[in-house]
């Protein structure tokens, strides 16, 4: 009896192919989406680690020098008599062939044991470790043929960072042309107990207790994962009413078998297989297409990296077991979600039940009652953590219950939208049409969800982009005031060219800042001069009043809006080192706290330190670079023209959300899929109930043509209803999200031209899928519509 019920639960599908392809598609593209983001942000994670361990910095302290100059062997070799366990280590970029790649030198001898084990190649023929031989270097195998005419020997290891290679320090020196240059020196863990005091033109780094990129993109990785989570949802939309509607149709087969002899639990179990097989199938789909869409996003993700947190990730994607088994793990799980509601109905289904479309039409309703109890106990829960939660785990959980609250409530506010439609008097066609469009809306209702979801996402997700494109863009405006910026080589030449400038009359903005840590992360101090600049462009959101005398006057500081939100400071407050907070201001698209205090405070704290980057005030900024270059030959690097910086920095805003943009696009995408292979599998359900209609005088084009109008009607109404739900969005993701995520609030600004935009994306994307259905209509034979009458419906 188990195989016959095997071929009839099969034969459905073999009559209903494009049933199968809704399941599978649903559940593979909503696996795609989960599984890239996953491998996108396994690939970043794994990227911290190794650059942890390569780099020499995990979890040791570090000295530099306080003017920024490299260190010598002499430095070395004083704090060493001073009994100072330390390790030098030099970086450059090496000209390799065809590119360039970072060389990392170390010295082994005094290397600490940890970082050693840490990044030990493997051994050669000869059983040494190049890293530990001289004229030897350790790289990735990808970068292997960079080094193809180089006077050194290369030995490849797959753990190492791409783009990065190390070997021994004296190897590195010769490589770089840099003899007796140390960047900077490691601190080993362990110190001698009468160990003299560091001389003050040191500045030593204390470890950071763990890797301090991983920290602060935390958060931005944990939108990520929130955002393939919501897309995955809307392809379990999909899967759930491609499994309902399955259901439905298969009532007849289910009774006739249990008529048979074949006992539920195995009818179950059968079907429980069945949907296994698919999940399988369709999850491997989804990770190899996952694995594309990873491919061609994380450049941008790099990028996004890089231009936020100044993270360097890499830009090669490896297939790792984490992401790809959680992304069939979700697959099995999704189906067995979509899947759960079917088989308790299965389970409670009456030996002689039938499926007319009317008793499923009144089932549905009671349904769509349930699932708006559900969707206000939603909407409580997300309500409750907006005013009790903290953090970003309240406010994932306010925009999961938002969406889902607001999907489940769908269903029966389109129903009484219809009710109310169908009571207006228009003649028996209009009467019909209302009838009918609520009769169809249970089998269409899951991807009508799924369409809401994607456009209220789209609508949240552009709107915070839009108002930070407006704000970021107001910001660059005020902060990058100065019309012309200088880089200087040196400290020296830093003189020569600003006693020139003030000279002639030119205001110079000297722009310097030392390296600290607060609260655990990293953070910068920087100091700057009491000029009309700052007191009229800079962007202060709180201050005490005259703050601006008052810093002038070394009474205190000012901070970023991220610094003040991480430690929830106010203008009032003190920080750690005790000077008075005067003021907060807004930095966005920085993920460090700053910190600034007077120029003339600055050089007292930090003695030793002189700057060599400046803004000037200028009205006639082309003039004045042409005339520094000549004067000074100054390369085309030293000066930086504001518009050209303006630009640089817009790009990079436009590459930080061109992620989010796709995902947004793929979303959407996957919702139209949704709406069309409903209305194709609806389509031949739907013979029994037009066929009278065909009888009493419509024709079948004009039948097709309220079949687009109404696919047109229902995606406009969704569309209607998902513009306040993605503006509520917007606001969660402006409100508590992005301050949670990236420390600063942005203001909400409305953009109805792009909501019109989208809404009518979105009902050509309806037109679309019911185009298809409505020319089947119209081709069907009349003796088709002829046969419903002629058996027992």
């Amino acid at each position: 009896m188990t195989r016959y019920g095997i071929i009839a639960l099969l034969s459905h599908w073999r009559k209903n192919p494009w049933q199968m392809v809704t399941l599978i598609a649903g559940l593979a593209l909503a696996t795609a989406l989960w599984s890239g983001v996953q491998a996108i942000n396994s690939e970043a994670r794994a990227s911290y680690d190794t650059a942890a361990q390569v780099l020499l910095n995990a979890d040791l302290g570090q000295i530099e020098r306080r003017d920024g100059a490299p260190l010598t062997t002499a430095d070395y070799v004083g704090l060493r008599r001073l009994g100072w366990q330390v390790s030098p280590v030099i970086e450059g970029d090496f000209p390799a062939d065809g590119g360039t790649i970072t060389l990392l030198g170390v010295e082994p001898m005094t290397l600490p044991q940890a970082v050693m084990a840490a990044n030990r190649a493997p051994e050669t023929d000869n059983g040494q470790d190049p890293v530990f031989q001289r004229d030897g270097l350790v790289v990735h195998p990808d970068d292997m043929a960079l080094f193809q005419n180089a006077p050194v020997s290369i030995q490849s290891d797959p753990q190492r960072t791409p783009g990065t290679a190390i070997g021994d320090i004296a190897t590195v020196h010769r490589l770089l042309e840099r003899p007796g240059d140390i960047t900077r020196l490691i601190v080993a863990p362990r110190q001698p107990i009468t160990l003299a005091p560091l001389p003050e033109q040191f500045r030593m780094t204390p470890p950071s207790g763990q890797n301090d990129v991983a920290r602060l993109t935390e958060s931005f990785h944990l939108n990520l994962t929130a955002f393939g989570l919501l897309s995955f949802a809307v392809g379990i939309f999909i899967v759930y009413g491609a499994v309902g509607l399955a259901f439905e149709q298969r009532r007849a087969v289910f009774r006739t078998l249990r008529a048979l002899g074949l006992p539920l639990r195995r009818l179950m179990l059968l079907l429980a297989l069945e949907l296994g097989v698919f999940a399988l199938i369709a999850g491997a789909l989804g990770v190899a297409l996952g694995y594309g869409i990873a491919a061609a996003l994380l450049p941008d993700v790099a990028a996004t990296l890089r231009g936020l947190y100044g993270a360097d990730i890499s830009g090669q994607l490896r297939l790792r077991p984490a992401w790809w088994l959680s992304g069939l793990g979700m697959a099995l799980a999704g189906t067995a979600v979509a899947a759960a509601g079917a088989l308790f109905k299965l389970a409670r289904l009456p030996l002689l039940s039938f499926n007319h479309p009317r008793a499923m039409s009144m089932h549905a309703a009671g349904a769509a009652r349930w699932l708006a109890l559900a969707a206000l106990a939603l909407l409580s829960i997300g309500t409750a953590a907006a005013f009790l939660g903290e953090g970003l785990f309240a406010g994932f959980t306010l925009l999961a219950c938002l969406l889902l609250g607001a999907a489940f409530l769908l269903p029966i506010v389109l129903n009484t939208v219809l009710t109310l439609a169908a009571q207006r008097r228009g003649g028996p066609v209009r009467e019909w049409f209302w009838a009918d469009s609520r009769q169809q809306l249970p089998g269409l209702s899951m991807a009508l969800m799924a369409l809401m979801l994607a456009m209220a996402t789209n609508i949240g997700v552009s709107t915070m982009v839009s108002s930070f494109r407006l704000t970021f863009t107001g910001y660059l405006d005020q902060r990058l005031v100065s019309e012309l910026y200088l880089n200087t080589a040196s400290p020296a030449e830093a003189a020569t060219i600003t006693d020139y400038l003030r000279s002639q009359g030119v205001t110079v903005l000297p722009i310097i800042w030392q390296d600290v840590r607060i609260g655990g992360l990293p953070a910068e101090v920087y100091g700057i001069l009491d000029d009309p600049t700052y007191r009229d462009n800079w962007p202060v959101l709180e201050a005490l009043p005259q703050a601006w005398d008052r810093l002038a006057g070394g009474e205190g500081a000012f901070i970023n809006e991220q610094l003040a939100r991480r430690n929830d400071w106010h203008a009032g407050d003190h920080l750690p080192d005790g000077d008075l907070i005067l003021g907060i201001y807004s930095d966005y698209g920085n993920s460090a706290g700053q910190v600034v205090i007077s120029k003339l405070r600055f050089d007292a704290r930090y003695p030793g330190l002189s700057a060599q980057r400046f803004g000037l005030r200028t009205s006639d900024p082309d003039a004045l670079a042409t005339q520094l270059r000549a004067r000074f030959d100054l390369g085309e690097e030293a000066l930086i023209n504001q518009a050209a910086l303006k630009a640089f920095s817009l790009a990079v805003f436009e590459r930080t959300f061109s992620v989010t943009a796709a995902l947004n696009l793929l979303t959407l995408s996957v919702a139209g899929l949704a709406l069309l292979i409903s209305l194709l599998t609806l389509a031949s359900l739907r013979l029994p109930q037009l066929a009278p209609v065909w009888a009493l005088g419509l024709t079948r084009r004009r039948l097709a043509g309220l079949e687009v109008l109404r696919a047109l009607c229902l995606a406009a109404l969704t569309g209607v209803l998902a513009v306040p739900l993605g503006l509520a969005l917007a606001w969660v993701l402006l409100a508590v999200v992005n301050v949670e995520a990236f420390g600063w609030r942005l203001p909400m600004f409305l953009f109805p031209w792009d909501y019109v935009k989208l809404g009518a994306l979105m009902l050509l994307a309806a037109f679309g899928a019911a185009l298809w259905p409505a020319i089947k209509l119209a081709r069907t034979p009349p003796d088709h519509l002829l046969k419903v009458f002629s058996n027992e419906r």
